[in-house]
């Protein structure tokens, strides 16, 4: 079992937003798995360190380019669902969208031969504590 944490200081790499959560985690992932994601897929999303999957901008333009560079499945953020609600039929032509909340369900699309078998390290990064049979840090009581 390894433990990854990955983090990009805001000063470290030029971005607008943490977007690119949800594909790094996918790309170490990958490596991991020694497996490739498929090709004809993008994804967006910030991700916390419990998996859940958070809201970005600029989903027009990650759509129209994901659509440009011939890509038919997308993952969005489930709390995107509006901004892809207000694409107009052209924007949305030719792909289908995905919905995630939690990194698990951009697992499932990911690697599709992995499908289900991220639920125990969802459950465990969501509760590491309890996963990992550790007791609570006790807190000093004021006298």
């Amino acid at each position: 079992r390894t433990q990854v944490h990955l983090h990009i200081p805001e000063g470290a790499t030029p971005k607008d937003g943490p977007s690119a959560g949800v594909a790094m985690t996918t790309a170490l992932l990958s490596l991991s798995l020694g497996t490739s994601v498929l090709d004809d897929l993008a994804m967006t999303g910030e991700v916390t360190l419990t998996g859940k999957v958070l809201p970005v901008g600029g989903i027009k333009e990650k759509v129209l380019a994901a659509q440009r560079a011939g890509v038919t499945t997308v993952v969005l953020p489930d709390a995107n669902r509006r901004d892809w609600g207000e694409l107009d039929d052209k924007s949305r032509a030719g792909l289908e969208v995905c919905f995630a909340s939690h990194y698990a369900d951009v697992f499932d699309v990911a690697f599709p031969m992995h499908a289900g078998k991220l639920s125990t390290f969802a459950r465990e990064i969501s509760h590491p504590m309890k996963a990992a049979g550790a007791k609570k840090p006790r807190v000093p009581r004021k006298a």
